[in-house]
């Protein structure tokens, strides 16, 4: 049994109409909703093959017939047109995205609250990982008698601080020193390069004469450049659930809710995934607790080389069309607006969507 055109049109006007009702579709309801050119027994036998096919399910409770992950894959590789937005929805987006520039992070965040708010979905956006940022100065400074504040600068202006308990003496003089010392063993080394580098014999050259400080410094200058390599996540939009059907079902939504709050593992899953648009649907998400959703993320870069996510997550049943021309419009304005790769948003080495 082969997929020919009409099949194609019959599964194309399935996929809209159960997107915009969340209903089981049957043969009448497309005879009348959309001009197929063909009577609805037509429509009918080829519903039945398509369900032999596996691009349709029959649900026990309705006549009527609802897409399977096979039919949106076919749907989002082969049959789906991006939405064009309107010139007034690209302004819209724009001028909201663009009014509320500030710093990087605070900026993604409210990328995430645009595009959860357009979509009505649960939407994410997660910063650059840092790995590629270089230091540029390493202070020490003193708080009390048993408390010294690690201060590390990155070239970017960002800052991490961590607090170091101690169990001996120190003065001003010695935190001057061994900040000037380790500023210029690791000036312009990207964190990356500090953390694999030998840190215990610069340690143990830097702070020869200051023994007491070496056992409390160590361990926590290395935490304090891993958490300059966390990337934040930001999401927007949790509640929107409520108002899809399929979370009608309390079960269903008490497990998307617990899939999300699970933030550490749900950024795991984000970093692992590949760069471009990538969709991933139902069971195509390795892991068994995604497997009635679909995934959407797409990258955007800064200065060409740190790479951040954004996109959404929802059921199955989604209007890919709108979502990834949302997504595509805002990361390309996020590119522009922090001149990402000064020309036309996308570096020449940028990968093909990957759908």
């Amino acid at each position: 049994m082969s997929m020919n055109e009409r099949k194609l049109k019959i599964l194309q006007a399935i996929i809209r109409d159960f997107v915009d009702t969340a209903e089981p579709v049957g043969s009448r309801t497309l005879s009348k909703k959309f001009d197929l050119g063909v009577s609805p027994a037509t429509i009918r036998n080829e519903m039945s093959d398509l369900e032999d096919m596996g691009f349709l399910t029959h649900p026990h409770t309705s006549a009527g017939r609802v897409p399977s992950e096979k039919a949106y894959r076919l749907y989002v590789n082969e049959l789906m047109n991006k939405k064009d937005l309107t010139d007034d929805q690209k302004n819209a987006i724009a001028h909201e995205l663009y009014d509320n520039v500030t710093e990087l992070d605070q900026t993604i965040e409210h990328a995430a609250h645009i595009l959860s708010k357009i979509t009505n979905l649960t939407a994410f956006a997660m910063t650059p990982n840092e790995e590629l940022e270089t230091i540029k100065f390493i202070q020490f400074l003193p708080v009390d008698e048993n408390t010294v504040v690690l201060m590390i600068v990155s070239e970017n202006g960002k800052v991490q601080n961590n607090a170091v308990r101690v169990s001996f003496e120190y003065d001003d003089e010695m935190l001057r020193i061994l900040s000037k010392s380790m500023t210029f063993d690791y000036k312009g080394k990207t964190i990356s390069e500090a953390l694999t580098g030998d840190i215990i014999t610069s340690f143990k050259s830097d702070i020869e004469a200051m023994n007491g400080l070496t056992s409390s410094l160590m361990p926590n200058f290395m935490k304090t450049l891993e958490k300059m390599l966390d990337a934040n996540l930001y999401m927007d939009g949790l509640t929107n659930i409520f108002n899809i059907p399929e979370y009608n079902d309390l079960d269903r939504a008490k497990m998307f809710m617990e899939l999300i709050n699970k933030k550490e593992d749900f950024k795991k899953k984000l970093i692992s995934r590949d760069d471009g648009m990538i969709i991933t649907i139902g069971t195509e998400n390795q892991d068994e607790d995604m497997n009635d959703v679909s995934l959407i993320t797409a990258t955007y870069r800064v200065d060409g080389k740190l790479v951040g996510k954004l996109g959404v997550i929802g059921p199955t049943r989604m209007r890919y069309d709108n979502v990834t021309s949302v997504i595509d419009f805002i990361t390309d304005n996020l590119s522009k607006t922090f001149k990402l790769t000064g020309g036309d948003g996308q570096d020449d080495d940028e990968p093909d969507d990957k759908y």
